[in-house]
């Protein structure tokens, strides 16, 4: 039998390594094409690879490859490796990732043709490409969290590319401290797998993970399963990555960098590492009932009220982010219902489709002359009509539309939800119930807004942003005094993406869902008690996807979601007059909508206060009063008195006063050896 080629997915890794280091370092030397050639070229190599990888674990049989590459340190017995699992979900996820950056990679060149910093951003978005390869084929804990942070440390380069504009470096900040806090939590479950395992690396883990589940961590008094906390720590690591309140405030304002970020970041990439490595890790999280728990609402809670944010936002970024965090919300339900395989297919068919919303968004905002605030648009599908008809399969995927590729993973998540009977899954499941008809309803309030209706545009050069809540990009092709003017269709490398990601939005799910959601595509990868199969009782009513769509076209999720496309249609695109008047109705929830539950008002007025006023008391009264004036300035001022008194006592200057000292000291070392002898 044949067996994975080590060089292969050294390659598969490297590759973009390399580019990244070559424009990065070189860009001047090699210009503008060269950046984009090699880093292109070699995303492109790589992904060719990782489909290759994909057919040889799926279809030619070759078994999965679970090694070390090189032994990077030994410490008091511990190996820390850098090694690969490369499983069917690591091939999966490498396919994905790969592909979804090559799109990103080909749109730049069109999106940031003007652009001072061309060179410098493929290096950024190969380096990104490079962490996020680390992270799924890692086999230990240290190779995942070298990529976990890896992949930080690129996003707060991307989120802030235009260093010179304030609120891109507030963002680029906002999203590096709230993921330490996420990360702080992921070390600690890290050192509790190493304090009761003694290894790193994922087998020996998933080995002990039964006898763990016997073991208690105590606290005080109080003894705590010390499983469930080694999993709880590990899941708000994801909170933080993917964004799952209150860790998510970091997301919407990553909009902040430019629209291939967003896309990349947003789909396939950074975001999707919390669920992928929750997915990792089932053989843990599945002895543990209460993080399971822990897992489902913290998702449930996300999915539906991250959502509803969507409805009450103008910027067309904001819009598809507040969208990807409801959908990260799905996913993560779905890993606390144990339907690991739902929420890996989900993010799969999301890692498309969100993608293609995003570069659609972004062509958009092209042809709009850099204009972001969907008031100020209309009626473009005139004008766009190969982003407006992509933007469209993106959207019907988005919502679950039967055959569409979003419907199979989506429809399988709620089913799966409805099947569990772990605490908090009923309330899961009217969270993803109602979370259907909101997606609906924002996901056509952008369409009806953008590219129905009526032409707005043409008084854009008077109009102001009412909300204040959509900002414009910089103007990388110097087109700002062309508001008010006819948008244009972006040219084919923009477009081009578009369709490329467009078809397996529609087709994917349709030749996948079988296999994937209710096949044994996932053999030993994913591991889940025979209690807790909720995917395999759905699977008993699985006939195939033409089936599965007929009778999703009559469930309770496609009703929702026509009813929040005709209430979108009724309130933004027939009678907008009925939107305003609703939002004075509901003044006090469109104002928390709005200010979005108040979380960034906490954060900034409590937590980063608090924190200040704490910083500034150890740094006044510790610092400065403490250490400073008591115990160093002090002792020398205390010193510096005790010598001048001295000094004045004895250092007289007068020769009797000299004398008379000399003969009481002799007369005390004479006293102390006549006593002593």
């Amino acid at each position: 039998m044949h067996t994975m080629n080590e060089n292969v997915l050294l390659a598969i890794v490297l590759l973009p390594l390399v580019a990244a280091v070559v424009a990065g370092l070189f860009g001047r030397a090699i210009g503008r094409a060269g950046a984009h050639t090699i880093t292109i070229a070699a995303v492109g190599v790589s992904c060719a690879l990782s489909f290759y990888v994909l057919w040889q674990v799926t279809v030619a049989g070759v078994p999965a490859f679970d090694g070390p590459a090189y032994t990077w340190l030994v410490s008091d017995g511990v190996r820390m490796q850098v090694g690969f699992l490369v499983d069917r979900l690591t091939a999966l996820m490498m396919a994905v990732v790969t592909f979804v950056s090559l799109c990103v990679h080909v749109y730049t060149i069109g999106y940031m043709a003007e652009d001072d910093g061309y060179q410098r951003f493929f290096s950024y978005i190969s380096l990104f490409t490079f962490a996020m390869l680390m992270l799924v084929m890692s086999n230990n804990f240290m190779q995942l969290y070298f990529g976990w942070e890896a992949v930080g440390v690129v996003s707060y380069l991307l989120i802030g590319f235009w260093y010179k504009r304030p609120t891109a470096i507030f963002a680029n900040l906002k999203a590096f401290l709230v993921n330490r806090v996420g990360d702080f939590g992921f070390v600690l479950g890290i050192a509790g797998v190493l304090y009761y395992v003694g290894s790193l690396d994922f087998s020996d883990a998933f080995a002990a993970a039964p006898a763990l589940a016997q073991e208690s961590f105590h606290i005080g008094q109080h003894a705590v399963p010390a499983l469930a906390l080694i999993c709880i720590c590990l899941f708000v690591g994801a909170m933080g990555k993917s964004a799952q309140m209150p860790l998510h405030v970091w997301l919407p304002d990553s909009m902040e960098g430019p629209t291939p970020i967003s896309a990349l970041i947003h789909a396939a990439t950074m975001v999707t590492a919390g669920i992928f490595m929750v997915a990792r890790m089932s053989p843990l999280f599945e002895h543990s009932e209460v993080a399971l728990s822990f897992v489902l609402v913290i998702g449930a809670t996300t999915a539906l009220f991250m959502g509803l944010l969507g409805v009450v936002n103008n910027d067309i970024k904001r819009v598809v982010a507040y969208s990807t965090l409801s959908q990260l919300g799905y996913m993560t339900v779905a890993l606390g219902a144990s339907a690991y395989g739902a929420a890996i297919f989900h993010l799969m068919t999301h890692a498309f489709f969100k993608a293609l919303l995003f570069l659609a968004a972004g062509s958009v905002i092209i042809g709009m002359h850099h204009e972001q605030d969907m008031r100020r648009m209309g009626g473009l599908a005139k004008y766009m009509p190969v982003t407006a008809v992509t933007c469209w399969i993106g959207a019907l995927a988005l919502v679950g539309t039967p055959f569409f590729s979003g419907f199979y993973s989506k429809d399988a998540i709620i089913e799966a939800v409805g099947e569990s009977h772990r605490w908090g899954a009923t309330y899961a499941y009217w969270c993803v119930l109602i979370g259907v008809f909101v997606t609906a309803l924002y996901t056509f309030r952008m369409i009806f807004l953008t590219f129905h209706g009526p032409e707005r545009f043409r008084n854009a050069a008077h109009a102001g942003h009412a909300d204040g809540d959509a900002q414009e990009e910089p103007d990388t092709a110097s087109d700002h005094g062309h508001h008010g003017e006819a948008p244009h269709e972006t040219p084919l490398v923009v477009t081009g993406p578009l369709v490329a990601l467009a078809i397996p939005s529609l087709i994917v799910g349709f030749f996948t869902a079988g296999p994937v959601l209710f096949g044994s595509y996932f053999q030993e990868s994913i591991r889940v008690l025979e209690g807790n199969d909720v995917l395999g009782e759905i699977a008993r009513e699985w006939h195939g996807p033409v089936a599965f769509a007929l009778h999703g076209l009559m469930a309770p999720t496609f009703l929702l979601a026509l009813g929040g496309a005709a209430t979108a249609w009724l309130f933004f695109l027939r009678s907008p007059a009925l939107a305003d008047g609703v939002a004075r109705r509901l003044a006090p929830l469109r104002t928390l909508l709005v200010n979005k539950y108040y979380f960034d008002w906490f954060n900034e007025n409590v937590i980063a206060a608090g924190a200040r006023l704490i910083g500034r008391g150890l740094w006044k009264g510790g610092d400065q009063a403490v250490i400073d004036g008591v115990v160093v300035d002090g002792s020398a001022a205390a010193f510096d008195r005790i010598a001048a008194a001295s000094r004045f006592r004895l250092q007289s200057g007068y020769l009797y006063s000299y004398a008379f000292w000399m003969i009481i000291g002799l007369a005390a070392l004479l006293g102390w050896f006549l006593i002593a002898g």
